[in-house]
């Protein structure tokens, strides 16, 4: 027997904590933490920490790292400063406390969380299938009990990490099979609205040479890795955008991906200096009239139509990004 520590507490069987030990060195050499690169990447374990920690957050204070991390300021400033000037990150002032400096990703930090979140779930993959069954069972058994005695979350409530990114090779084709698919299986509409929605992502696709063509954008959703949603932004004149295509797989339905694309598509707009932001949509789209609704669009004409092989009822919504001050301060919907 190694004998009994004194924590102050309760004694301790040294046992124990040899046994614990062994197991820390056991496991941060089965998943690298030791390696220059963490999962075969360019990033250690503390950036990719940072980089994680941001990406599921949104954005986050440095307040928020240090204590979902529990280090000091020292670490986290050095850390995001370091990121920062890799390109992955941007910090600014909290508007509600200038003292605070709110994290968020770059385009180029969703691409790093991307890549480090399929990498390392690959590794979790790779080595859940090197095991037999039911020691596999045992395993992710026996992570979720130290996880919860440890203070963790239950594993069940550990929500996706969502990332939204820049389309890829493949990914605007994808934009139009999944539009189709998923609108004739919920809704019966045929190829035409296809039709229609290849002609948007096309239009959108040989616009990318065009001078003003930093003024649109694409976003895909990720969760886990996995194609969950787009949304478009493109131009209808210099004082106006248009949100298109917005849509999130019925799998992925209920995680906030939705809300994500809209004001990920309204900030976009608001930086390309537009005052407008408009979009069409049908009446029977119930669940993303709610989303435009909470992001502040407003109806502004609707008009009975024949589209896609169905009787519908065609809206616009509009949202006012730069609103004119005035002294009675209405508000945008004014």
């Amino acid at each position: 027997m190694a004998g009994a520590v004194d924590t102050g507490s309760s004694p301790v069987d040294g046992d124990d904590v040899a046994l614990v030990r062994a197991f820390n060195r056991l496991y941060t050499a089965v998943i690298g933490v030791l390696d220059e690169g963490l999962v075969a990447t360019p990033w250690s374990l503390a950036e990719a920490r940072i980089i994680y920690e941001v990406a599921i957050g949104g954005e986050v204070t440095s307040a928020d790292l240090r204590a979902r991390l529990g280090v000091d300021r020292g670490w986290v400033s050095r850390l995001v400063a370091k990121l920062d000037a890799d390109g992955l990150v941007t910090r600014r002032a909290d508007p509600a406390d200038a003292r605070r400096r709110i994290v968020s990703l770059t385009p180029g930090g969703e691409r790093a969380f991307a890549h480090l979140d399929v990498r390392s779930s690959a590794a979790a993959e790779a080595l859940l299938a090197s095991l037999p069954p039911a020691d596999r069972r045992d395993l992710v058994e026996a992570m979720a009990v130290i996880g919860e005695i440890l203070g963790g979350p239950p594993v069940a409530a550990v929500s996706p990490a969502v990332v939204l990114r820049p389309p890829a090779p493949g990914d605007l084709g994808w934009i139009v099979e999944r539009n189709a698919a998923v609108y004739a299986q919920q809704y019966g509409w045929d190829e035409t609205y296809e039709a229609l929605v290849a002609r948007i992502v096309a239009d959108f696709a040989a616009g990318r040479d065009a001078p003003d063509a930093r003024r649109e954008a694409a976003w895909i959703a990720e969760v886990d890795g996995l194609r969950a949603g787009c949304v478009l932004c493109v131009a209808d004149d210099e004082r106006t955008a248009r949100l298109r295509l917005l849509l999130v797989e019925p799998a992925a339905r209920g995680a906030g991906i939705g809300s994500r694309l809209v004001e990920e598509c309204v900030r976009f707009a608001r930086r390309a200096r537009y005052q407008r932001l408009v979009l069409w949509t049908n009446d029977v789209l119930t669940d993303a009239r709610r989303l435009y609704e909470r992001a502040g669009f407003v109806l502004v004409d609707e008009e009975p139509h024949r589209s896609f092989g169905h009787d519908l009822v065609g809206q616009t919504w509009a949202l006012d990004l730069h609103p004119p001050v005035s002294s009675d301060a209405r508000g945008a919907s004014a």
